[in-house]
This record gives C-alpha cells, structure tokens and sequence, in this order.
C-alpha cells in the first residue's frame, strides 16, 4: 500500500512563487511506486486547495481563473488518522493523508508557523520542528545561538524599523564602527528579498528604508572582502547528519540576487527552474582543509538550531585570508537543494524518500515519549470556590 504525502506549498510570502516551483519539482520526482501525492496548495489569501491538476505548474500562471477546478479544505485528525475535508455546508473527507512534506519558503510559512499547525494536529511531516523553522528564519536570532556556540560569524548590528525611524542617527553611528561596504537585510526573509550592499552612508538610508518595507526587524552585516560564496546541504536530525558536496555561487553582482535565483538573470529561457538553475561550481574550488571545515561547521549549526530534514548553509569565505564565515541556514531550502547531492550518486527522488523516512521515525520516537499525564488536579475546583484556593488570588481575583 502506498503512503499517502501531503505536500504542502504556497502560503502568504513574498517567496509563494519559489515555493511552488519547489514543491512542483518534488512532486515530480517523488517515487511514484511509493507514494501517493497529495498537493495541498495555500493561496495567498489563506484558503487551502487540493486536487490532482495542482501538480502542473502552468496551472498557476491564471490560478485566479482556474481554482474553481480545485477543491478548497481543511485538515483535521479523527481516530488517528489524517484527513482533509471539504469547506462548505456540506462537508466530505476529501483526501486522507499519512505524512506532510511543507515545500515552503520564507516568512508566514516557513518560519515554523506551518509547522506549528501540523504539531497542533499532530500529523507527521518532514523537516524542522517549531523551534528550529523559527530560529532559522530569523537572521538576528540565529547569529546570537551561532555567536552563543562559538561558530565564526560577520560582524554585524541590527535594530527595529520604530527605532530607525525614531533616531536614525544613532543606528548610523552603530553602523558606521561596522565599516563600509556593508550588506544591509530584512530579518526574516529569504531568496535576497529586500537585501541592498551599501558602500558608503549616503547610500544607507535608502537601503534601509527598502528593508523596512519587508520587515520590522532589520540586520546590517560587514562585507567579506574576497568574497566567495559556498553553500552545503545538510541531510539529518539531531541524531546524525549528513553532507553534500559544496557549490560556489557564481554571481554577476556583489551578492546573488533574487533576479539570479529564479530568473535566470532576466534571460528568456522558458519556466524557471528555480534554485537549480542558478549558476554554480560543483565543487566549490577551495582547499580541501576549507572543505572540511565548512561541512563540520555546517553540521554545528544544524545542531544548534535543532533542524531536521534537508537544509542548506550558505557561507561567505574571506579567499584571501582563507577565513570561513556562516552566513544563514535555509531550513527548506530552494529546489530542497537536491542540485547538491546528484553530484555524489544520491538522486532526488532517493533523497525524497530519506526525508520522509526521517520525518516518519521521529513522530514514532516522539510518540514514545510522555506528553501528558492522567491528574486529579482539576477534581479540587469547583467554580467560584475552587478558585479562591488558587495561589495569588483573593476573592476570586488575580492579586
């Protein structure tokens, strides 16, 4: 019997678009004989579709046109199964589904609040837990659990846009010991949204006044000098971790952009590939020793922030100086990374089906463990007289 995968894509982010190309070429891919796709496609005004044709990635281009075809649900559990149901007066199980593989990306999405709604109602589903989605999304908090372990990060502040706007001269002062050029950055997006280098402060304002308009929370990074980008996939839970090979980014500009990412630097090429398409060198061309020490830093960070499944880390290599820096982990990385580890013989659909089968072994294992327990705690309340013993209360009233 065939396992039934709900792959969850879309949502309300700036990176939806990436985020179907990803989850159509996943569910491309998939084995088939294995399992039984399930697309569960989040529109941008919240409502959930299901339905066979959701898997054609032309479908989207008049999606507005064409959902009449798909058919809108919600998901709920009921004798420990999984189910999606038709919305309406009269509802109807449409699709039953065993496991969740969420192909999402960015803010709203990715940033642990889809897999806060999966805990909820306690589906299996591949990838990093709350904690871990939400730590990775956030660009501030990650560099304080980096610097916290002791990982090798860029100089850099951040600040809130109120703060910005209240005193903007103090927050220049701030970045100005950080010395130019810098890369100024929305906290918590992905795919080079928002993000602006800056190489002197006349320029500044303007970059951050862009990233306020994504973001309340802003980070302002130093430049690498000699900058060579690598990025490495890690497959794993807390348990074990695996690597892939490493690319080095190549770029036309002074970062890779989100024009570079998913549109072919503008080009006329067809449908994008999204992150596969991306120009790169497999392998990255630095020393093994720097190889190494990547893939070991790669693995200390996929520990710290409690990830799980497949993500990628991206790092800035001072060339020169040969001075390895994390830059940011994407815990559902573009295209799941797959681009990364064919090089070494593991093919996508290979590397699917280890996904799966991880997300399937740490809901038994949680499921082992205690969450809740029988108590007689509520039996010595009894309305208004119960609560007057709660501590710190009087009279039925909070002190």
């Amino acid at each position: 019997m065939k396992i039934k995968l709900g792959v969850i894509f879309g949502g309300v982010s700036v990176e939806h678009e990436i985020s179907i190309i990803s989850a159509v070429q996943a569910m491309n891919a998939v084995d088939k004989e294995k399992y039984d796709i399930v697309p569960i496609y989040i529109a941008k005004d919240r409502t959930w579709y299901t339905g066979k044709m959701l898997m054609d990635i032309d479908i989207y281009k008049d999606f507005e046109d064409l959902k009449k075809f798909a058919t809108k649900v919600t998901m709920y559990k009921k004798d420990n199964s999984f189910y999606l149901q038709s919305m309406g007066l009269f509802k109807r199980i449409v699709e039953e589904v065993d496991v969740v593989f969420p192909i999402v990306h960015g803010a709203n999405v990715e940033d642990g609040t889809i897999a806060g709604y999966l805990e909820t109602i306690g589906v299996p589903y591949v990838g990093s837990r709350v904690l871990g989605a939400a730590l990775g999304q956030d660009k501030v908090v990650m560099k304080q659990v980096f610097a916290a372990c002791d990982l090798p990060i860029v100089p850099y502040t951040w600040f809130f846009d109120n703060e910005y706007l209240n005193d903007a001269d103090k927050i220049t002062k701030e970045i100005k010991k950080l010395g130019y050029p810098v890369i100024v950055k929305p906290a918590t997006l992905g795919s080079s949204v928002g993000i602006t280098v800056v190489k002197d402060e006349a320029a500044l304002d303007d970059a951050i006044m862009d990233a306020i308009t994504y973001d309340t929370k802003i980070v302002v990074e130093k430049m690498v000098d000699n900058l060579v980008e690598v990025n490495c996939s890690v497959l794993g839970d807390y348990e074990y971790q695996q690597t892939s090979v490493l690319e080095e980014v190549m770029s036309s500009d002074e970062f890779l952009t989100y024009k570079e990412k998913y549109l072919g630097g503008g080009k006329k090429t067809g449908a994008s590939k999204g992150m596969a398409s991306t120009s790169r060198v497999v392998p990255a061309r630095i020393s093994d020793k720097l190889t190494e020490e990547v893939k070991e830093i790669a693995k200390g960070a996929f520990k710290a922030l409690n990830l799980s499944g497949i993500c990628r880390i991206d790092f800035l290599i001072d060339k020169k100086e040969n001075k390895v820096y994390i830059n940011e982990p994407n815990t559902i990385p573009g295209s799941l990374a797959f681009y990364l580890w064919e090089p070494s013989g593991k093919k996508y659909s290979v590397l699917l089906d280890e996904a799966i089968t991880l997300a399937i072994k740490d809901y038994k294992n949680r499921s082992k463990k205690t969450n809740s327990f029988d108590t007689n705690v509520l039996s010595n309340f009894s309305g208004v007289k119960g609560v007057k013993g709660l501590k710190g209360m009087k009279g039925g009233k909070l002190n």
